[in-house]
């Protein structure tokens, strides 16, 4: 049934100028051209571009703060150094998307795709990546302090010279990500984490929380790398270098 049959119908019930008029008319056109509309638009900060198709797009120095980008697919889009302070980007796609200095300050992104993305430099200060897929992301020197990774997966991910106090990685799966270089102030909590082959030579891990010896046993330090109180450097130590397969 089109949006005017329905009118009609409401035309003869007598109801024109209710208020159920103006919510049928709403729920008629939620889902037509006229609200596909928003889709068409320029970035701009507040957007409503919800499940979205934004693939292959150049849209570097953007601002998209507080825009609401749920399911958005921004696969192999350019999104370098654009403001999303705010942004929800809960299951959004951003595989190979690069989010290189970017502003990601309190953005949500629960649940994205981000296999092999790029966050280098960035600013994800108080982000949430509760859930997310980001094998072999890129998180060079970026600013992930109070940044939530919870049951995130991170396999392969790059944290070297990245800022990560009072971070969460709890039920993380951190198997061969690099944390050469990152800076693990405060409560940083390991709890329940996943651990296998994770580069973390000459890591202060001092302050960590959560960490057990059977995590340490099966990840890779060097004489550098400083323990938690109660644990050990494992005899395994140190460990071979592992080939970056594509």
């Amino acid at each position: 049934m089109s949006g005017f049959q329905r009118l009609k119908i409401v035309r003869k019930t007598g109801l024109v100028g209710s208020v159920a008029v103006l919510a049928l008319v709403a729920f008629t056109f939620s889902g037509s051209p006229l609200a596909a509309a928003s889709c068409r638009s320029d970035a701009m900060a507040g957007i409503d571009w919800r499940e979205c198709n934004k693939r292959l797009l150049m849209l570097g120095g953007s601002n998209l703060d507080s825009a609401m980008l749920y399911g958005t697919d921004f696969t192999y889009t350019d999104l370098r150094g654009s403001s999303l302070k705010g942004t929800n980007l809960e299951k959004a796609k951003l595989i190979r998307t690069s989010l290189a200095e970017a502003n990601l300050q309190g953005a949500n992104l629960t649940k994205v795709e981000a296999y092999r993305s790029d966050f280098s430099a960035a600013d994800a200060t108080n982000a949430k990546f509760i859930n997310a897929e980001m094998q072999r992301t890129k998180f060079e020197n970026t600013k992930l302090d109070g940044t939530d990774f919870t049951k995130a997966e991170l396999g392969r991910a790059d944290f070297e010279g990245a800022s990560l106090n009072g971070s969460k990685f709890s039920l993380t799966n951190l198997s061969r990500a690099r944390f050469e270089g990152a800076k693990v102030g405060g409560p940083v909590d390991f709890t329940n984490a996943f651990l296998l082959l994770t580069r973390i030579e000459g890591v202060d891990l001092s302050t960590a929380t959560g960490l057990e010896q059977k995590q340490i046993d099966i990840a890779c330090g060097d004489a550098k790398t400083k323990l938690p109180s109660g644990l050990t450097v494992p005899a395994s130590w140190p460990c071979a270098e592992d080939p970056d397969d594509d």
